[in-house]
This record gives structure tokens, sequence and C-alpha cells, in this order.
């Protein structure tokens, strides 16, 4: 916004052009002092207004950084790493019941295959979808806000910075990202703490086995409708599924070591693999990393 800077005597003045354009002495210096003194009211001004207007996301950043410091934890390497809030192998489930837990979803998840010697991950989430459960915090200090996580084995490799949440849908339907991730998030199992660590030893490597495990453990309800299982071996031997619970799509790590009892064996598929809920992209999710990283370094 331009502010005007000539008063009414000045739009008035008359007299021969090259008078005017000329501008010297005190009165053209007083002229150029007082546009000064205008522009830099006008710029603060409206800084003012922009800090004023802004939003607080006070509430909402400092969950993101709450993900940031758990997965420090969760990644720390070595005997005295003190172990993260869920600890054992980290996979990607790992990373979704974090997110998930701080009231958000994971929109993308991503690996640099080629970085040397160790793969960086990425992971973009949404937060803000549901408020905190302890406390009260104000609806507009709690905005939906994107973040950016980028990560590989250690404490010192997460680094979080803050994104533009995509103004669409996964999906290609018109409506809100927000929305139709907040509706995720209402969907999931309701089973008894489905997204906490749990051992799937004993249980067949095949589709009924996966269905067992999920009945049997209680990660699902009987209310809880499963359909498009669809599993493979992999490399590592664990066996991994996609399925769809509830309409929305999961991946399912089965692995037999009785190491692994610390394992998240289920998650929901990131927003960007919700439509596909393809096995393939569920191998390469089971093995994001597929080690405790306590034991590593």
């Amino acid at each position: 916004m331009t502010t005007p800077v000539a008063g009414p005597d000045h739009d008035q003045q008359s007299g021969p052009a090259p008078e005017r354009r000329r501008g010297t002495g005190p009165r053209a210096l007083l002229f150029a002092a007082t546009a000064l003194a205008a522009c830099a009211a006008g710029v603060a001004g409206t800084v003012l207004y922009q800090r004023s207007t802004a939003p607080d996301t006070s509430a909402v950043d400092a969950r993101a950084a709450e993900i940031a410091e758990a997965l420090r934890g969760e990644l720390a390497t070595g005997f005295y790493s003190g172990r993260g809030s869920y600890g054992g192998q980290f996979t990607e489930g790992t990373l979704v019941a974090q997110v998930q837990a701080h009231g958000g979803v994971v929109l993308s998840a991503d690996t640099d295959r080629n970085r040397t010697p160790d793969k960086t991950h990425t992971a973009e989430v949404m937060l803000g979808l549901m408020p905190p459960s302890e406390g009260t915090v104000s609806a507009a200090a709690y905005p939906v806000r994107c973040y950016r996580y980028t990560f590989g084995i250690g404490t010192y490799s997460v680094k979080q910075s803050g994104m533009t949440c995509p103004a669409s849908r996964t999906d290609g339907k018109p409506g809100s990202l927000a929305a139709q991730m907040g509706m995720l998030l209402t969907q999931q199992p309701t089973g008894m703490r489905p997204y906490r660590p749990r051992s799937t030893q004993g249980y067949a490597h095949t589709p009924k086995g996966a269905m067992d495990f999920l009945k049997e453990e209680r990660v699902i309800a009987t209310e809880d409708a499963v359909s498009a299982l669809s599993g493979q071996t992999a490399d590592d031997g664990a066996y991994v599924l996609s399925l769809r619970i509830d309409n929305v799509c999961h991946y399912l790590r089965m692995d037999a070591s009785p190491t692994a009892t610390d394992l998240i064996p289920l998650w929901s598929a990131p927003a960007d693999e919700q439509e596909a809920c393809d096995v393939q992209q569920a191998l390469t999710a089971a093995t994001l990393h597929g080690v405790d990283p306590a034991k590593q370094g």
C-alpha cells in the first residue's frame, strides 16, 4: 500500500513546470525528508499490522518440535542411547506412530538411496488436525501446519523445517486436504492401542496369519472391516502386507524374530500412498531402517 505524502498545498501548486521539476532549496529538502518519514511510517505500519494479524502457531509448532526430539531419541545410536519413547526397530511405522500421537498425519515419506554413506529419509507431515489432549489450547494457536523432517540414523541426523501445506487433496477430489486428513484420523482401527510395539512372532506369514494376528492381539476390533489383503516376503525375511482397515490403507510388517518384540507392526500408509495401497510401497516402507538404532554405532 502506497502512503500519500503530498498535502493539499503541493497538489494545488501552480507555476511553470520547470520550476516544479527542479526542486531545489530548503522546500525540496523538507519535501524529501517528509517523504522518507512517511515511507518509513508506512513500512513500519505494515509490519506491525502483519505481526498483529499473523496466526499464533506456538502450540502446533511446539508439537512439531516434540516430534523432532522424539525422533532424535528413537534414532540415537549406541549402548547409552537411552532409547526413545517407542524404541526397538525403526521403520516407517515408528514415524507414523509418533506423528499420529501428536495429532497429525504423514503426507509423504521418501528415501534418497543414492546418498552415501548413509541413506537420507524425508517425511512431510501435517499437524494441527487434533488438539492436544492435555490442557487447554486456543484454537487460534493451533492452526493446521505442515513440516518437513529429514533423518538418517543418529540423533544429529534429524532436521526439521516448516513448509507450505499442499493445496489439493491426495485423491484428486475437490475439497480441503486438511479435511481429508482429519477424516483419515477418525477412521483409524478401533482396537486397543493399534500403533504400539507388538510382536508378531508365532503367526504364520500368510494373509490368514495376518488376520489371526490382528484379531487375536486385538489390534483391530470386531467392527473393523478389513479388505484388499496383499502380502509379500521382504529381503530380510519379514512378511509385509498392504491392506485396508475401514477403508484406510495400512501396512503390516510381520517379523518372526524374537528380537523384534518392540516392533510397531501396523501403521497407516502416508497420504500420497492411500489410493494405490500397493504391497510394493509397503515393502519399501517396512525396510525404512528395520533395525534398532540403539544397537548401531
